[in-house]
């Protein structure tokens, strides 16, 4: 948690002091994952069970709070899953160059990435969907910056190749970041029906 503002504040300097830690997964995921991808569950889990999704034109769609806990654990399952995939997806992209980086610290660095993403998930305690899709957009541009800056020094691929790999990855992570996303308004939306 203690990189958090690092991140913010000055990413690239962050990303030497995180390479130096050489953090594993498990305490990576005690000390980071676990506590930021709360972050947007708890948010959520609030804004829908006492405010609604506000749709617009007065319609909310409100849920009940055991319709709630039910899908703020499988949203929270889905966002730690999504961490996984991204770190292996760049640990698979990574595979050709000289340096390639483990898989440890591909996930590692996956993790730190979607930092802005887990803290745009403040945004779903008043869950208005134009505001949460435009924040979303906005950590989604800085999230593209932490890869640019982190990954020649995190992943040790040199500066000409960081802009391909990172537009990649980034790329790669808009389509999971658009079906995590589809995902929650499938289930906050329309949970009541499916539970």
């Amino acid at each position: 948690m203690n990189h958090v503002w690092g991140l913010l504040a000055h990413p690239g300097q962050e990303m030497r002091d995180i390479k130096q830690e050489n953090e594993s997964v498990s305490h990576h995921y005690t000390h980071h994952v676990l506590l930021m991808a709360a972050i947007p569950v708890i948010c959520a889990f609030i804004g829908t069970t006492q405010l609604g999704w506000n749709l617009g034109e007065g319609q909310f769609v409100q849920l009940n709070l055991l319709t709630g806990i039910g899908l703020g654990i499988l949203f929270y399952l889905i966002i730690l899953g999504g961490v996984a995939v991204m770190g292996r997806v760049i640990h698979w992209m990574a595979r050709n160059y000289p340096q390639r980086p483990s898989l440890q610290r591909c996930t590692v660095f996956a993790g730190y990435v979607a930092t802005p993403l887990f803290l745009s998930g403040l945004v779903a305690l008043y869950p208005l969907v134009w505001l949460c899709v435009l924040v979303g957009a906005m950590a989604l541009v800085y999230t593209g910056y932490l890869l640019y800056v982190g990954i020649p020094v995190f992943l040790s691929i040199d500066r000409d190749e960081s802009l391909r790999f990172s537009g990649s990855t980034l790329a790669i992570g808009v389509l999971v970041f658009e079906v995590l996303l589809a995902l929650t308004v499938v289930l906050w939306g329309y949970g009541p029906r499916l539970f």
